[in-house]
């Protein structure tokens, strides 16, 4: 790379390439692999059932390897423990948040004063403008071939339409599988991208033979989005008991959804009652099977170490 792509630049690591936060998926030995390898990733949050367990797991990576890595915060009212997540990890000074599912405003703020820089997810160029004028320090454009919370709009339409509206920093994130995939970005204007799908077949994810094996065996064409787990639109593998039991909420759920007064304790427990069913399927055999993952495991033939992920893409990056 004869200039430096701008996320390489803001995080001084060799490669662009943000290992993507992952629900129940993404631990520290995956951060330190990714770290040790030239890349960056983060960490939900939530895959800590406490603080206290943050904290520990980020000094964990922290006495393993120097380099950055972030932490996703959700930022919405479903997530009852976000003000102590984002105090703990200031305090720990991480290099980076990624901010979903509601205003980073809080989050900015704080990391501001630690010196932590705040990538947002967007899906659309008014929320890009809202979060720059926040102060955000780069945007997580997620387009719709993303994993988990996909966006409404391909690559090709919200990339260009971020650069223009906006000044700082885009993160592609969505569909990218390859290194030629990394390069289309950045030649698009992105300054980085971001991907977890293929990060799941790995041999230092904690998940499941099964989960594994699905993301190999399984293709684009099998992904589908469902609302039953969060609420949101979520991506997941359409599994034969995804196909059973649908991938829409019911009248009921949908009411308690949009109700003024409800949908908050709704939200939140759709949310949590979600998670509980992709925790189940990730780490055990079970005929309730519901694996979240994205487009791009049409990339995945084989169960790599993030080692050989990795050095994949920069060698499809190099010949592109």
């Amino acid at each position: 790379m004869t200039n430096k792509p701008q996320l390489c630049e803001m995080l001084n690591i060799d490669f662009p390439v943000i290992m993507a936060p992952m629900f129940l998926v993404s631990n520290e030995e995956m951060i330190i692999e990714a770290i040790n390898n030239g890349i960056t990733g983060a960490i939900p949050a939530l895959n800590y059932r406490t603080v206290d367990e943050l904290r520990a797991a980020i000094r964990k990576i922290k006495k393993a390897v120097d380099g950055p890595f972030g932490i996703n915060l959700i930022v919405n009212k479903s997530n009852f423990l976000y003000k102590e997540q984002l105090r703990v990890c200031c305090e720990e000074k991480i290099a980076f948040f990624i901010t979903s599912l509601g205003s980073p405003e809080e989050t900015i703020k704080m990391s501001k004063q630690y010196g932590v820089k705040v990538f947002c997810d967007v899906v659309d160029v008014k929320y890009a403008k809202k979060v720059e004028a926040l102060g955000a320090d780069g945007i997580i454009a997620v387009n719709k071939e993303a994993g988990g919370h996909a966006g409404p709009k391909s690559y090709k339409e919200l990339i260009p339409a971020l650069k223009e509206a906006c000044s700082i920093p885009i993160l592609s994130a969505g569909g990218i599988g390859d290194g030629k995939g990394i390069k289309d970005m950045l030649d698009l204007g992105a300054g980085g991208v971001s991907m977890g799908s293929l990060f799941i077949a790995t041999k230092e994810a904690p998940v499941s033979q099964d989960y594994k094996d699905a993301c190999v065996n399984f293709g684009a064409k099998d992904i589908v989005l469902t609302t039953k787990l969060s609420g949101t639109p979520c991506t997941v593998i359409n599994t034969p008991y995804v196909q059973k039991s649908g991938t829409s909420q019911n009248f009921l759920e949908r009411f308690l959804n949009k109700n003024k007064r409800l949908k908050k304790w709704f939200k939140a427990i759709t949310f949590m009652r979600g998670m509980k069913s992709l925790q189940k399927a990730a780490f055990s055999t079970t005929y309730k099977t519901v694996w979240c993952a994205g487009p791009s495991i049409e990339y995945v033939k084989e169960v790599k170490s993030i080692k050989e992920v990795v050095d994949d893409l920069k060698k499809g990056f190099k010949n592109a």
